[in-house]
């Protein structure tokens, strides 16, 4: 595949995912192109020395190899009619979170190749999650191709069922906030103990981030990390045993992610 790339919208994922990849290598900006009508965003496309247009009538590619759509949901059936006329050759890449494959043939025609991605906000910093589903049209060295662009952001994954995009985006797409309120909880926890605001978020910060970084790193199941922590009848073990007692957190986070899925099956209808 080549590298003719197309970029539609260069808000903060648009943007966060053009500098991932700038700095990562996998492309260079003589090979991307960004559309974007906001003048202040567009020239922070400039500023990478990547030729940006106001709309997609001022772009110089006449052929594209990947169009990516990193617009708000409610724009796409607006801004996707125009890059009808890069097919058959162009593969079309869509971030718009809860827009369905469907929803892009049936602008763009059943002939499009299209990919769906559900991207979550550390991608901004290259430790997002990008969990991919392609239609039947997408060739197996476009996948490819834009698996290997994405891993600039982050981890890649794919599910090969579309259905499956409501519990991705419960899971890692809303994931980051439920980890926000829950360091805002400990942050505010520390404070009642006793310990100045600078410090509790000091520590609640740093320890949610050691944490998660030992929990990929060491290869071990999070519930044996646990376990080497907890000492029978120690301190960790009686603040578990307010967490885990009646499966409390458990089901909590089962209700929020049942409660963020219902809401994008219902936003994605």
């Amino acid at each position: 595949m080549g590298k003719t790339i197309i970029l539609v919208g260069c808000g903060n994922m648009g943007y966060a995912m053009l500098k991932g990849w700038l700095a990562a290598g996998k492309l260079k900006a003589g090979e991307i192109a960004v559309v974007e009508p906001n003048e202040t965003l567009r020239s922070r496309a400039v500023s990478h020395g990547i030729h940006a247009a106001a709309a997609p009538e001022e772009l110089e590619a006449s052929t594209a190899d990947l169009v990516v759509f990193a617009v708000k949901p409610q724009m796409i059936r607006d801004v996707v009619p125009a890059y009808r006329r890069f097919m058959p050759d162009a593969t079309f890449l869509s971030v718009a979170a809860g827009t369905s494959i469907a929803t892009f043939e049936d602008i763009l025609g059943t002939d499009a190749a299209i990919i769906r991605c559900m991207p979550n906000t550390p991608a901004a910093i290259g430790e997002g999650v990008m969990v991919l589903f392609a239609n039947a049209r997408v060739r197996p060295e476009a996948r490819e191709f834009v698996s290997d662009l994405l891993s600039a952001n982050g981890a890649v994954a794919t599910v090969e069922d579309e259905a499956l995009m409501d519990a991705v985006t419960a899971v890692s797409g809303s994931g980051p906030a439920y980890l926000f309120h829950f360091i805002e909880c400990l942050m505010a926890a520390g404070e009642e103990a006793g310990l100045p605001a600078e410090t509790a978020r000091l520590l609640a910060m740093q320890t949610i981030y050691g944490a998660a970084a030992l929990a990929k790193t060491s290869g071990e199941d999070p519930a044996r990390l646990r376990e080497q922590v907890t000492s029978p009848g120690g301190t960790t073990a009686a603040a578990l045993s307010v967490l885990m007692g009646e499966d409390r957190l458990k089901s909590l986070m089962r209700e929020a992610v049942a409660a963020a899925k219902k809401r994008s099956i219902e936003l994605g209808a």
